[in-house]
């Protein structure tokens, strides 16, 4: 998509020189997916002890072992 922005050039020149970048196209791409990036951080950090998981991984892996046998089982006889 095509924009127009005005953005100050000493905050361009200070991109292009952290960013590596060789255009500035590139270079404001970069710096916004940085920013999303880390906002999603953010985000999910501030979950933190908000969501309880209490999950039996045991349990589910003893399912899944039976599922497969059971299958195992079916395809042998039929």
């Amino acid at each position: 998509m095509r924009t127009t922005l005005n953005i100050p050039d000493e905050l361009i020149r200070e991109l292009h020189r952290f960013s590596n970048e060789k255009s500035k196209t590139k270079a404001i791409s970069t710096a916004i997916k940085d920013y999303i990036r880390r906002k999603k951080i953010e985000h999910l950090l501030a979950l933190h002890g908000k969501i309880n998981i209490d999950y039996d991984w045991a349990k589910e892996e003893e399912k899944e072992i039976e599922l497969e046998e059971k299958e195992r089982k079916k395809n042998e006889n039929g």
